[in-house]
């Protein structure tokens, strides 16, 4: 008789969740969290599965029922209570408004925002604003300090962020110490690259905006905007 060989500790769900993030899990292994255990002849992954792979959309499971949930065999009150509890938490996570939270709409809006940090820093310094769907900023993120190049500014950190805050896009700034906010051959590279990535990710590269002294341009419209009122 064969004995089932239990998963090394790394590689189970709750983890992998501490050690590298939420982000990196399955709906599977996420639910897993939730079950905690499984039950006779049925690991608590394949109890997960037996809850999401009938659902024809993943976002069906935002509706299920308690009686609906109470028809797969295995899952009992405690299972089922905790589900529906993480179900409406995550419902009323997503509806609550945002307090405070600053609207980018135009370039304007960023430079109003970052404008006076940046204008008059001596180094080159990149940085990441992070965006829901309705153009509120959820975290704005120093991603470099110095010069511009292929090698400081690397996508796999800027939407490892993005993904951990659950943003749906990203507007990357960076200030000219010149003073001139004109871009140069390499800001043109770098703004292709992160479009490239972004639509690879499923997200919204919003625009590439160059800081410099009363001015700032914007790579998305092309436009230079000069004046001592900034």
């Amino acid at each position: 008789m064969y004995m089932l060989k239990e998963m090394p500790k790394t590689a189970r769900p709750r983890e992998r969740l501490l050690q590298e993030g939420a982000h990196v899990l399955s709906n599977d292994e996420l639910l897993a969290i939730l079950f905690r255990t499984g039950i006779k002849d049925l690991s608590v992954i394949e109890l997960a599965k037996k809850v999401l792979y009938p659902l024809e959309d993943f976002s069906d499971l935002n509706w299920i029922t308690k009686e609906e949930l109470e028809k797969i065999q295995g899952l009992k009150e405690a299972k089922i209570a905790t589900l529906l509890a993480a179900i409406e938490l995550g419902r009323r996570l997503a509806q609550a408004p945002r307090r405070n939270a600053e609207l980018i709409r135009s370039p304007e809006d960023v430079y109003r925002l970052l404008g006076t940090k940046l204008r008059h820093l001596e180094q080159e310094h990149g940085v990441c604003l992070y965006l829901n769907t309705k153009g509120e900023l959820i975290k704005e993120e120093t991603v470099f300090i110095g010069t511009l190049n292929q090698t400081l500014i690397h996508p796999r950190e800027i939407f490892k962020t993005a993904v951990r805050v659950m943003a749906s896009a990203i507007l990357f700034v960076h200030n000219h110490p010149t003073g001139d906010a004109r871009p140069s051959s390499t800001d043109i590279k770098t703004t292709d690259r992160l479009m490239k990535v972004a639509e690879l990710m499923g997200m919204d590269l919003v625009d590439h905006i160059i800081i410099g002294k009363n001015e700032y341009y914007s790579i998305k419209e092309q436009k230079h905007v000069k004046s001592n009122s900034l």
